[in-house]
């Protein structure tokens, strides 16, 4: 059996939970969520939700701990909220923003314009003597996950110097460079 998907999730007071024909809605100070459950089963009882399953099926058994866990995202995303940070390393890469609007001079011949989704609140440091970080806040851990990647992809690191866009805190697998 799934251990995630036993294990119940108990709601915060501020946290306001409706289930209704499989679609689990979440409101909280942050925002609202929304994840509609197919094949498992969605209880609310005294501020506790629990995930059963009809059967032992092998999408159902995949699918209970999902869930469970989607959930768990979402009222930590109304409550908390989440935070993605990325630095920019080289020579002359910088950051800026006016609004939702993220300004990137990443080494190419023109600045990258990005437009945010409204639920993404986006924040640039720049530091003398210190690498650019741009600070991705949302409610919703999949969209800020998703937003970041694309930053991400826009220069990855590359594997020699190092040079590009990086998680903050991420290790990076470093090649030796030319043996002479």
């Amino acid at each position: 059996m799934s251990r995630i998907g036993k294990s119940p999730i108990t709601v915060p007071q501020d946290v306001d939970v409706t289930i209704k024909d499989g679609l689990v809605t979440v409101k909280g100070k942050l925002g609202e969520l929304q994840q509609e459950v197919k094949g498992i089963d969605v209880k609310l009882e005294d501020g506790v939700i629990y995930f059963e399953r009809s059967s032992e099926k092998s999408d159902q058994k995949a699918k209970h701990g999902l869930y469970r866990a989607l959930v768990n995202n979402m009222i930590q995303g109304v409550t908390k909220g989440y935070t993605k940070e990325l630095e920019l390393v080289g020579v002359g890469y910088r950051a800026s923003n006016q609004g939702q609007k993220l300004d990137l001079a990443v080494g190419y011949s023109h600045n990258i314009v990005i437009d945010l989704a409204p639920e993404v609140k986006v924040e640039t440091v720049s530091e003398k003597g210190k690498n650019p970080i741009v600070k991705l806040t949302s409610y919703d851990k999949q969209l800020v996950g998703q937003v970041a990647a694309k930053i991400r992809s826009l220069r990855a690191p590359e594997p020699y110097k190092g040079k590009g866009i990086k998680f903050v805190g991420e290790q990076l697998r470093r090649k030796a460079g030319k043996s002479a």
